[in-house]
């Protein structure tokens, strides 16, 4: 068996995909999954954060600077080894996938919250005194006028985060998410066989690669605008 042959053998088994094709499938299902409840849930409430901080409630303010600084502070797997280990302990018992999405959900709704504050922050104070003049009420300014351009100037940074907090799926494995990396690490160890590493990686590249076009047109398209 000459160099390339065993290269081929050792990383890219046709056997050993087949066999384990259909573990892999159900891990990149789980991924996608979680990956799509983290982003909703995350930008949705990072934004209802980022709203409640501008209406000048200083108490509320500070929570929610607090909330930010503690979850952009803690490593995700610390906040959901927490999650997981101390709410069992407590008698709130949640499953892996619940544990995930709720952890990397609060760590990506301090992110999005800080952008989006930055961002309805930079713009004129003039627009909101502006707006309230013609008889609008503060939340019709905020729904119309200032908070889609604060989300606009908000893109940009936040693209990137939720990128790389959604590929932080893969910690699911610490406890036990079937996730993809989790199904290839196992079928890996049963076929004594690197090929699942490598179909979880090509797995990981179909999900997380047309995300990554698809921020940086909307970074285009929403600077253009």
């Amino acid at each position: 068996m000459d160099a390339a042959t065993g290269f081929l053998f050792t990383f890219f088994n046709i056997d050993v995909a087949r066999q384990y094709a259909d573990v892999i499938g159900k891990g990149t299902l789980i991924t996608l999954s979680a990956g799509l409840a983290v982003i909703v849930t995350g930008i949705v409430l990072g934004t209802l954060l980022a709203i409640v901080r501008s209406l000048g409630c200083r108490p509320l303010s500070l929570l929610i600077v607090a909330f930010a600084d503690i979850m952009r502070s803690l490593p995700p797997l610390v906040l959901l080894i927490i999650l997981y280990f101390g709410l069992s302990e407590v008698g709130v018992p949640l499953s892996a996938f619940a544990v995930t999405w709720i952890s990397l959900s609060l760590v990506l709704a301090a992110y999005a919250e800080e952008s989006v504050w930055a961002g309805i922050t930079s713009l004129p104070k003039g627009q909101m005194e502006a707006a309230r003049s013609t008889g609008m009420k503060w939340w019709q300014t905020m729904r119309w006028v200032i908070l889609p351009q604060g989300i606009r100037r908000a893109i940009p940074p936040l693209t990137n985060r939720v990128i790389s907090i959604t590929k932080n799926t893969a910690l699911g494995s610490v406890v036990s998410l079937n996730e993809i990396l989790n199904n290839a690490q196992g079928a890996s160890s049963y076929s004594g066989n690197p090929t699942p590493l490598m179909m979880a990686a090509f797995a990981y590249v179909a999900i997380f690669l047309p995300l990554v076009i698809f921020s940086r047109w909307l970074e285009r398209r929403w600077i253009q605008n």
